[in-house]
C-alpha cells in the first residue's frame, strides 16, 4: 500500500502528512517527558516533510521545532547556538502562521459564531503574537538587545502582521523607554519625601545632571508616541470589554478573547506608566498646572486599565472553573468506572 501512495502524487501528499502526524504525536509526548533532543529529531522529520508550511502538520512541526528548540536553550542558557537555532526556525515558521492567519480570519468574519472558525483563527492568531515575541526574547536572552530592538520594530511597522502582534512589539519597545525614565525619575535623589497637609507624600526634583533630565524627557516623549500607536490599534471589541458576558462564552471564544484583551491590558499599563513619568517631569519643572492636568490624565487611563483587568479577571474565572469542574466529572466517572469494574469481578 505504502508503494502505491508513493507512486502517486496526492497519496504521496497523504502518505507525508500520515507521517507527520505520527512523528507530531511521537514528538509531543517526547516533549512532555522532557526528552527534548528527541522531540526536536521527531520535528524537524516532520516538518521536513512540508518545509513550506502548506498542511496544518507542517506548520505545526515547524512551530513545534522551534518551541523545542527553545526549550532546550532555557534548559541550557549557555548554549547561545541553540538559541539562534531557535530564532532561525522561529523565522521560518512565522510567513507559513501569517498565511495561515489570513486564510482562518476571513473564515472567523464569515462565521464568527463557529467554534471551528473560533478555534482556528485562535489558534493561527495566538501563534503569530506569541513567535514574534519569542523572537525578541531570545535576542534579549543572547544580549543581542539591538536586533531585539530592530526585529520589534519591523514587527511594529508590518502591516502584515495582526494588531495584536503589533501592539505587544510597540508596548514592548514603549516598556524600555519606560524603564530607561523610571531608572532616571525613580531614585533617592528625585524622589523626596514630604509632609503635605498632614500625609507623607513623594515629590520629585531635577536630577543634579542635567544630561539625565533631557534623558528621562527623552525616554517618556518616545515611550508616549510609541504607545499611542499601540492605542491606535486597540479594537472596538476591547472598548466595548465591559459589556462582556464570559459565562455564556464558549470555551474557545474565552481563549481567544483573552489572548486579545491581555495584550492591550499591557498597552493600558504602560499608557499609565508613561503618563505617570509626565507628571513626575511636570513637577520637576514646577509646572504645578501641568502636573495637576496630567495627574487626572493619569487617573482617567489607571481606571481603564482596572476596569479592562476586571474584565480578564473574569474570564479567567470562568477558565479556571470549567477546567476545575471537568476535572471533577472525569475522576468521578474514572471513579464511578473503576468502582463498577470491583462490583464485576
Amino acid at each position: 500500500m505504502v508503494v502505491v501512495m508513493v507512486s502517486l502524487g496526492s497519496g504521496c501528499s497523504f502518505y507525508n502528512r500520515v507521517m507527520a502526524r505520527k512523528n507530531l504525536v511521537d514528538g509531543a509526548k517526547a516533549y512532555k517527558d522532557r526528552k527534548f533532543p528527541e522531540a526536536e529529531e521527531r520535528f524537524r522529520y516532520a516538518a521536513s516533510l512540508d518545509p513550506e508550511g502548506e498542511t496544518l502538520e507542517g506548520r505545526t512541526a515547524q512551530l513545534s521545532l522551534a518551541r523545542t528548540l527553545h526549550s532546550e536553550y532555557i534548559g541550557n542558557r549557555s548554549d547561545k547556538e541553540k538559541a539562534q537555532a531557535a530564532i532561525d526556525a522561529y523565522k521560518v515558521s512565522l510567513p507559513q502562521y501569517l498565511k495561515d492567519l489570513k486564510e482562518t480570519e476571513a473564515a472567523y468574519n464569515a462565521n464568527p459564531a463557529s467554534e471551528d472558525a473560533q478555534k482556528m483563527y485562535f489558534n493561527s492568531l495566538s501563534s503569530v503574537n506569541s513567535t514574534a515575541s519569542a523572537i525578541a526574547s531570545l535576542y534579549d536572552n543572547i544580549q543581542q538587545p539591538e536586533k531585539a530592538q530592530a526585529w520589534l520594530e519591523q514587527v511594529a511597522k508590518d502591516q502584515s502582521y495582526p494588531p495584536t502582534a503589533r501592539a505587544r512589539a510597540l508596548s514592548a519597545l514603549a516598556a524600555k523607554q519606560n524603564t530607561c525614565a523610571n531608572d532616571i525619575a525613580d531614585t533617592p535623589n528625585t524622589k523626596k519625601t514630604a509632609t503635605v497637609d498632614g500625609k507623607q507624600v513623594y515629590q520629585y526634583v531635577k536630577p543634579a545632571d542635567a544630561a539625565q533630565f533631557t534623558k528621562l524627557q527623552q525616554c517618556t516623549t518616545d515611550g508616549m508616541a510609541l504607545i499611542d500607536q499601540a492605542m491606535a490599534l486597540e479594537p472596538q471589541s476591547v472598548k466595548n470589554a465591559a459589556s462582556l458576558k464570559p459565562d455564556t462564552m464558549s470555551d474557545v471564544d474565552l481563549a481567544l478573547t483573552s489572548e486579545v484583551l491581555k495584550i492591550f491590558q499591557s498597552v493600558r499599563s504602560y499608557k499609565a506608566s508613561l503618563i505617570n513619568q509626565q507628571v513626575r517631569i511636570a513637577e520637576m519643572n514646577g509646572d504645578n498646572a501641568g502636573r495637576d492636568k496630567l495627574k487626572a490624565e493619569y487617573e482617567t487611563a489607571k481606571t481603564a486599565l482596572n476596569d479592562l483587568g476586571d474584565m480578564v479577571q473574569k474570564i479567567d474565572d470562568v477558565i479556571q472553573a470549567r477546567a476545575a469542574a471537568k476535572e471533577a466529572a472525569e475522576a468521578a466517572n474514572a471513579a464511578n468506572a473503576n468502582g463498577t469494574a470491583n462490583a464485576n469481578k
